[in-house]
């Protein structure tokens, strides 16, 4: 797996895993990638820093010798709390984001088709649908994205 730093046109930058570049590139063209803030296709690599490993002279422990004074390599590992609070506040953008969205459960990819073919008025939508069915609009042109976390369908809370 591969992770890349993406932006969309409106300069939001976000995270995606692909099994190589040439996933990248095959799904961006398909019109599979798009920003899961604001839902553009207008995507791109953003600038990222380089995954440099540890040199050669380090201990198990992440310590090493710079010269003549003890250095910490640090952990790379995520900060709960941070990654909380990211969590948190993707949950909010989406939640924000589909406001003024119907939730149209399995019918999902029926609404989406026939919104893009004219026969009944465009209008925010989601739901659910099979991965096949996602390829299938993608490939017809039928602008889609995948939400980056679950949705309860409503009046599903205790």
């Amino acid at each position: 797996m591969i992770v890349f730093d993406l932006q969309c046109g409106d300069n939001h930058v976000f995270e995606a895993w692909f099994g190589s570049s040439a996933d990248y590139e095959e799904q961006r063209e398909k019109g599979l990638v798009s920003c899961p803030i604001c839902g553009s296709g207008d995507i791109s690599k953003a600038l990222m820093a380089p995954a440099v490993g540890t040199k050669g002279n380090r201990k198990k422990d992440g310590s090493g010798v710079a010269g003549d004074k003890a250095v910490s390599v640090s952990n790379t590992n995520p900060d709960p709390a941070q990654m909380k609070a990211v969590l948190e506040s993707l949950a909010k953008e989406q939640a924000k984001a589909l406001e003024n969205s119907d939730y149209v459960g399995d019918k999902f990819a029926d609404e989406a088709r026939a919104m893009h073919d004219g026969e009944i008025d465009e209008r925010p939508i989601h739901g659910q649908t099979t991965i096949e069915d996602a390829k299938s609009l993608v490939e017809d042109g039928v602008p889609v994205a995948p939400l980056p976390l679950p949705v309860r369908p409503p009046k599903s809370d205790n």
